[in-house]
């Protein structure tokens, strides 16, 4: 190998590592004190439970543990937002699962913990899984009750996605081991199933502190609430068991007797590994994703027996079209080129721009897939669409609304993997966040932003400068030197993969070596779904 490649491996495998060590810290929930209180009161912390009720701990896919990163830090902080969640198999069968995590602020929902959770409801209805709830919260964290409570993408809208998925016939199994209080006691009566574990599980509108200062009466948490009231006075729960373990037993038993679904019938074969040695993806990006790389040689690490076939290979050059396969899943690759290249006229096209042509390549092969009911995989590294006379006048803003309407109204399953930049517009054509990707993962190279952190940066001191010296005010060489590096600094984190992943932006930071794993994962879930939308482009046909 040459001694670039190995620069960009070492720097590629230290981004992964320092991305393993955060999880680490993130793992360790509300720390070792609270984790201790937890097994006192004979409970397991959230991930135990999750890793107990899985058939194999190794295949979960985490949704969202990077959410809260470096957020609330003023209260403390919010470890993965106080709850564990992803997609993983119990009984056979793939389902998602939700588990509040007491260790973190007593389980209470802060504002990122209800984004994270309507996130995993929305995958469970987009997919047609069935959801698992394993409940342990004190409700609403108080702070931030403005931030969390009202809203439409609220906390109400959980209970409302309840509803929702109960009239779409979507399994939904709730087990209360811990508290369960206020507004958040409607989630397990709005499920299918109820769960709860003596003396932990409790779950009422109000406890027993404000009982008594509401109407005076003098009762105790389990007499009002707990798995034997519920079981043999209210009729709210279903079953109560002795210990964890037991229900957690028999939500096992309850999925191992669900009846199949169809599928939405995507083809698969069996599976092949690369020809090309998945490892060397380590070493196909430049360092700091400063230079030119050819992104044919990451497509062929990733896709069966390095085999993909280019749609318009000729034209349209700085994005990739093709077909594929992914652990035997028929695929569609759409994939920004970071190579220089020359377009059809002789004229030099710089890599990882959207330019005309590879709009109008891309829409029309995004069309092709939805005609053949074929996921599409969108491999993003993109700093935006080409901007200048020259494209201003071939039409780019049309050519690049024709690629973004075929993006938006596409009905096959997307799933985008950001691997570099996710710039501007090229964010929204790739499929970004805002386009319904069933699944988005980024490497640990990734970065999301309006635009570089040199160029953003430069702009906004050209902004303030200016603003000084309207009024009057003079700025030194070294002072404007100060204030470019104050302004980079933030912008540089801001776009940085942990601060999408905190915000959810992002689904997780995934090492490089798994995309096949979590792409296979992805459409094996959405093949679960049979439902299909009619692909309509509305206004703006091809």
């Amino acid at each position: 190998m040459s001694p670039a490649y190995n620069s960009n491996e070492d720097w590629m495998k230290l981004l992964v590592s320092q991305t393993k060590q955060r999880l680490e810290k993130i793992y360790e929930g509300g720390g070792k004190k609270a984790m201790e209180k937890q097994k006192e009161r004979n409970k397991l912390c959230a991930r135990a439970r999750i890793s107990y009720l899985l058939d194999d701990p190794a295949n979960f896919i985490e949704i969202g543990a990077f959410a809260g990163y470096e957020m609330y830090e003023e209260v403390g902080g919010c470890q993965a937002g106080g709850t564990v969640a992803g997609i993983g198999y119990v009984s056979g069968r793939q389902v998602v699962i939700v588990a509040n995590d007491q260790t973190v602020k007593a389980g209470a929902w802060f504002p990122i913990t209800g984004k994270k959770n309507l996130r995993m409801q929305e995958i469970a209805m987009e997919n047609n899984l069935p959801i698992i709830y394993l409940v342990d919260s004190a409700g609403v964290f108080l702070p931030f009750q403005d931030e969390i409570f009202p809203d439409k993408e609220h906390f109400g809208r959980i209970f409302r996605n309840n509803a929702r998925m109960s009239a779409m016939g979507i399994t939904q199994i709730a087990a209360v081991m811990g508290a369960c209080v206020a507004g958040g006691a409607y989630l397990p009566i709005m499920s299918d199933e109820t769960l709860m574990v003596e003396g932990n599980g409790s779950i009422f509108l109000a406890g027993s502190y404000l009982v008594k200062a509401a109407i005076g009466e003098n009762i105790d948490n389990e007499t009002l609430g707990g798995a034997i009231t519920h079981t043999e006075i209210s009729g709210i729960a279903d079953y109560k068991f002795e210990t964890e373990e037991a229900c957690l037993d028999h939500i096992k038993s309850i999925i191992g007797r669900l009846g199949k679904n169809p599928t939405a019938g995507f083809n698969r074969i069996e599976t092949k590994e690369p020809q090309k040695d998945p490892n060397e993806i380590y070493g196909q990006i430049p360092v700091g994703n400063q230079k030119p790389y050819d992104m044919l040689e990451i497509i062929e690490r990733l896709v069966d027996d390095s085999h993909f076939e280019q749609f318009k290979e000729d034209y349209g050059k700085t994005i990739l079209c093709g077909y594929a396969r992914i652990e035997g899943w028929s695929v569609g690759i759409v994939a920004n080129q970071r190579l220089v290249s020359k377009n059809k006229k002789g004229e030099m096209q710089i890599g990882g721009v959207i330019y005309n042509d590879s709009a109008d390549k891309s829409a029309r092969f995004i069309m092709n897939c939805n005609q053949k009911n074929i996921p599409l995989i969108f491999l993003q590294d993109v700093t935006g669409f080409m901007v200048g006379s020259r494209s201003e006048h071939s039409g780019i803003i049309k050519d690049g609304a024709k690629m973004v309407n075929a993006v938006a109204n596409s009905v096959v399953p997307k799933i985008t993997i950001i691997i570099g930049n996710s710039y501007g517009a090229g964010n929204y054509a790739m499929c970004g966040k805002a386009y319904d990707p069933r699944a988005i993962y980024s490497w640990p190279s990734s970065k999301i932003a309006v635009m570089g952190g040199e160029q953003a940066a430069k702009t906004l001191l050209q902004i303030q400068v200016a603003t000084l010296k309207g009024k009057g005010k003079e700025i030194t060489e070294a002072e404007q030197q100060h204030l470019l590096k104050t302004i980079q600094d933030k912008y540089e984190k801001q776009s940085s993969p942990f601060y999408a992943a905190a915000r959810l932006w992002v689904d997780a930071i995934i090492d490089p070596i798994d995309t096949r794993k979590y792409i296979s994962e992805a459409i094996k879930a959405a093949n679960e779904n049979p439902q299909k939308e009619k692909f309509n482009l509305g206004l703006l046909q091809v």
